[in-house]
């Protein structure tokens, strides 16, 4: 049995929050680094088992890396290889973001299908049409993507949906093609900013970054520089909702509080008293939340990686909260655990309706990705009993010190062990 949460409801969380790199962004800027002969640095990198994990994909790949503290330093060479192979790829869905650079730099890559969270099906068509329109020839053989290009050229690419990661992978490839190419309905997620920063400060040519339409003038080559990596929104919003599942009172810094406009607005319309700061926010909930309604829509909407928090949030609200999940359509995977801690939640297709109670009771549940095992978390902090979360690794993969921030925060958390023995609930 791995390793397992034991987490006691009934606590407050109160206190302070800094919260360090984006996980979806650090990773993407690791890739970028393969743009570009020499050391590039990223600093404010998060303390997340995925920084490893990607750290191994890019040596398998010719690159030197080392992790010292939040700072990450990648020495690319001039030839790097082009096959990331299924043992590193397979642990994570974020590596596939090699595939642009690849095929950039060396005009050839084969990238194992990646592994990650389990949240519903996110096919590689667009990045791979993309890659087409750019000059390359892709293909999926024995596992694996392969692209193929004697020459890459601009284009006119409209994806059919603004994903994050078609986005970056066809990014990076227009930076080095000849020409001019432009990206319609892309992604304008705050990461793919961070990622436009950084590839322009390598001398990429590229406007319209957090806009619907990339522009980007390719250029012969890249030259490696240092950046730091946005603040994580994702874990900041995590921990706001935190404070309103818990009647807490948290501030929380280390981001950018424009880029959680929306989820701090529907924090207040659960009755939250919310605060933006400079550089991140204040929470605190005096009384019971009451019902909101969310959509998970792209950015600048309610982010889906934040479902199952608001999950959570409505599972202990003072009314009937509808959730719409737009985007993954496997993410309610995780009200089957909620309901197992006694939440009064019923899911059809797109849709989850919640009927809050008052009180949450403990259970035995498993975290099937790394949002919904932070879901799962902070509604142990509202359960009665202990809650015993199994399958933490997935957290672990996202959250950086998280029992440690908790216990901090005045919760009531415990790392277990594979050898020790497990609760008994009955």
């Amino acid at each position: 049995m791995s390793e397992r949460f034991l987490v006691t409801g009934g606590n407050r969380l109160v206190g302070d929050v800094v919260v360090g790199g984006a996980k979806n962004s650090v990773l993407k800027l690791m890739a970028a680094a393969l743009l570009a002969e020499g050391t590039t640095t990223i600093t404010n990198c998060p303390d997340i088992l995925d920084v490893p994990l990607m750290a191994e994909v890019l040596r398998g790949l010719g690159c030197e890396v080392e992790l010292v503290g939040d700072e990450v330093r990648i020495t690319t060479p001039a030839q790097p290889e082009y096959h990331a192979d299924f043992a590193a790829v397979k642990q994570f869905r974020a590596s596939v973001c090699v595939l642009g650079p690849l095929v950039a730099r060396c005009r050839r890559a084969v990238v194992a299908l990646p592994g990650g969270d389990a949240i519903g099906s996110r096919p590689l068509d667009m990045h791979q049409s993309g890659l087409r329109l750019l000059g390359a020839h892709s293909t999926i053989e024995h596992g694996c993507v392969v692209a193929e290009a004697d020459d890459l050229h601009g284009a006119t690419i409209r994806l059919a949906f603004p994903s994050v990661g078609a986005t970056e992978n066809i990014l990076m490839a227009a930076v080095l093609a000849k020409g001019e190419t432009t990206i319609d309905n892309a992604a304008r997620e705050p990461e793919i900013v961070d990622l436009c920063t950084m590839l322009v400060q390598m001398g990429a040519r590229i406007t319209g970054a957090g806009s619907t339409t990339l522009r980007i003038s390719g250029v012969p080559a890249l030259s490696p520089t240092s950046h730091r990596c946005i603040g994580d929104r994702i874990v900041a919003a995590t921990w706001g909702i935190a404070a309103a599942m818990t009647r807490g009172d948290l501030t929380v810094r280390g981001i950018n509080p424009k880029h959680l406009a929306l989820v701090l607005d529907k924090l207040r319309g659960a009755g939250a008293e919310v605060a933006p700061l400079v550089d991140g926010f204040r929470v605190i909930q005096r009384e019971r939340p009451r019902a909101v309604n969310f959509a998970t829509l792209p950015y600048p909407g309610f982010p889906t990686d934040l479902q199952p928090m608001a999950i959570g949030l409505a599972a202990v609200a003072d009314g009937t909260s509808m959730i719409t999940e737009n985007v993954f359509e496997a993410r309610f995977r995780f009200v089957e655990e909620m309901v197992r801690l006694g939440a009064d939640a019923r899911t059809d297709g797109h849709h989850a309706v919640i009927r809050g109670v008052e009180e949450l009771s403990s259970a035995p549940v498993w975290a099937s990705d790394i949002r919904a095992g932070a879901g799962l978390v902070l509604a142990g902090l509202c359960a009665d009993g202990v809650t015993e979360v199994h399958d933490v690794y997935h957290i672990d993969r996202g959250y950086p010190r998280f029992v440690e921030i908790i216990q901090e925060l005045g919760g009531n958390i415990e790392r277990v062990g594979a050898g020790e023995p497990t609760l008994l609930h009955g």
